[in-house]
């Protein structure tokens, strides 16, 4: 194999966990064949369909997800008009980005601006229209932030007792520096969560905050 096609890729990789796409290789010149012969060459190492890691990479930690990502078109998909990321990491798969909670990845749950048809297995898309004050990235992953991937676990119907596991992470990392952004996404659903139909997002946070047994700095309870 010539050594410009190992650099293009590699140019490419660097950028992204050490991985590359079918789609990208074939952007740089580099055809499926030549994939397949690089695979069996030890070059690369085929990680998902359609994703490849370059030999010599360093492992990543998160290696399914953002494989994942780069196989629904994540690094060339363009962004929204609002100028978020078109496949945003949500509900489990965002806390686990985070480090938060204690949660078993059995899946992938991505949101997406419009309908996305995928085959690939154990991925879920949700549509939403993301602001930018929704999404962050982590390690180069674009993600709903701590505070609303908390808010996406409660309108997902998680057990409010794991989201409180995600909460007193998120506290005792500092990695929740916006409670007051918090309640705003807790708003729409704090309702539903509550038997008699009343309720707001800073009753629900209260609630959040004395089951995990901490608050963030500066919260005062009402």
């Amino acid at each position: 194999m010539a050594d410009s096609t190992l650099v293009r890729l590699g140019s490419i990789a660097e950028r992204r966990w050490g991985l590359v796409t079918t789609a990208q290789a074939g952007d740089a010149g580099v055809s499926r064949k030549q994939l397949a012969r690089m695979a069996s060459a030890g070059a690369i190492e085929r990680v998902r369909q359609g994703v490849y890691r370059m030999a010599g990479a360093p492992a990543q930690e998160h290696a399914a997800i953002y494989a994942t990502w780069l196989a629904l078109g994540g690094a060339t998909s363009p962004r929204t008009a609002a100028g978020v990321a078109s496949i945003v990491a949500a509900g489990v798969t965002a806390a686990v980005v985070h480090d938060l909670g204690d949660f078993f990845l059995d899946g992938f749950n991505f949101i997406v601006p419009a309908r996305k048809g995928t085959r690939l297995p154990g991925v879920r898309l949700r549509i939403r229209h993301l602001t930018r004050d929704e999404v962050v990235p982590v390690n180069g992953l674009p993600t709903l932030t701590v505070e609303r991937t908390i808010a996406d676990l409660v309108e997902l119907r998680f057990d409010l007792s794991l989201v409180a596991d995600v909460v007193r992470d998120a506290v005792r990392a500092d990695k929740l520096v916006a409670p007051d952004r918090l309640v705003s996404f807790l708003d729409p659903m704090a309702a539903r969560r509550r038997r008699n139909g009343v309720g707001d997002g800073r009753s629900l946070a209260n609630d959040l905050f004395e089951l995990a047994g901490v608050s963030p700095e500066g919260w005062a309870r009402d």
